[in-house]
């Protein structure tokens, strides 16, 4: 007997777009890791019995710490990321920019200090403002500073180094020096073959209802951001646990080293930049300049970020811009932290 057509539940899942399957795979994960994580943190010590009994629990404490400090800005930042994706046209962005891509790639990278987002939704934003016409460089400066530079990432950075004010001011000149640098770069020696342009709508899906487009943007982006958090947590405090000072030392006594060493790890961790300042904060035998790198490069250059742009923009493009980037980001925080840290 042939089977009837397929449900309209059925239908639908089928032509899902892939962002919304990916939503699905997220949300159905999501219980397990945060189950494993508790299981973690609780069985631990009955599991590895050899294990240093004070050491674990540095270990706990520091990892819990990090996460509960960085979880109210994680989820203030997905808040107002789903907001401006489910609200404000993206059209807004490409009004408020100057037709003169030299020109328009600082407007978009100062833009960024006053549009709250974190890093998993740059890659969208600027896939979405390229669309609307916006010149490239200018689409990848937005793309750059906006996780790096917005409010609530400065005002993390700030609790995060209490009675360093110095820190904020660094973060935000290394930051938007890094994103304009970059779209000039682009305009100068970028190649169109390099970069595959998006496509896709140019506007929200008609009859979208608003509420659910931002209910499910916030679960994504809060889900997604969160487990990136804790692994990054858990990578932090095993690292001040497990690594021996005299080891550090190796690092902390050459300026150079350790400022890649944090720049390499802010690539591998790949901690959400509305939490990423108080991880480099946990880091308390490197220098200032060193968690600056760690802080800057971050949001711009990791591993979920690298994926993001393959898949949006091509892989050459993205092999290619994120190590410009890595360099550029680098340099930055050598001249910034150099005149103010």
């Amino acid at each position: 007997m042939a089977e009837g057509p397929p449900t309209t539940a059925r239908a639908l899942d089928r032509g899902a777009p892939t962002e919304e399957r990916q939503w699905r795979q997220v949300a159905s994960t999501t219980p397990l890791l945060v189950a494993a994580a508790v299981a973690l943190l609780l069985f631990l010590p009955v599991a590895l019995p050899w294990t240093d009994p004070a050491a674990l629990g540095a270990w706990r404490t520091l990892l819990v710490a990090i996460v509960v400090q960085g979880i109210p800005f994680l989820l203030l930042g997905t808040v107002v990321s789903a907001a401006i994706g489910a609200f404000v046209p993206a059209r807004v962005f490409a009004r408020a920019l100057p037709r003169n891509p030299v020109l328009a790639v600082p407007v978009a990278s100062a833009a960024g200090v006053v549009l709250p987002g974190c890093e998993c939704a740059s890659v969208p934003v600027a896939s979405s403002l390229m669309r609307r016409g916006v010149a490239p460089a200018a689409a990848l400066a937005f793309l750059l500073s906006a996780p790096a530079v917005n409010p609530v990432v400065l005002v993390s950075t700030a609790i995060a180094f209490p009675g360093s004010p110095e820190m904020v001011f660094a973060r935000l000149a290394a930051s938007l020096l890094t994103s304009a640098a970059m779209g000039w770069l682009w305009i100068r020696a970028g190649r169109e073959e390099w970069l595959r342009l998006p496509k896709g709508p140019t506007g929200h899906a008609p009859g979208a209802n608003r509420l659910t487009e931002f209910r499910r943007g916030l679960q994504h982006d809060f889900l997604h951001a969160g487990g990136f958090l804790v692994v990054g947590g858990m990578a932090a405090a095993t690292f001040n646990v497990l690594v021996p000072p005299s080891v550090l030392d190796l690092f902390t006594d050459s300026p150079w080293l350790s400022i890649l060493l944090l720049a390499l790890l802010a690539v591998l961790l790949s901690v959400c930049s509305e939490a990423d300042a108080f991880v480099a904060a946990s880091f308390t035998g490197f220098s200032r300049t060193a968690q600056l790198a760690f802080i800057v490069v971050g949001p711009m250059v990791d591993m979920k970020l690298i994926a993001l742009q393959s898949g949006a923009f091509g892989r050459a493009f993205a092999i290619r811009f994120s190590s410009a980037t890595f360099v550029v980001a680098v340099l930055s925080c050598l001249l910034v932290g150099g005149v103010l840290l």
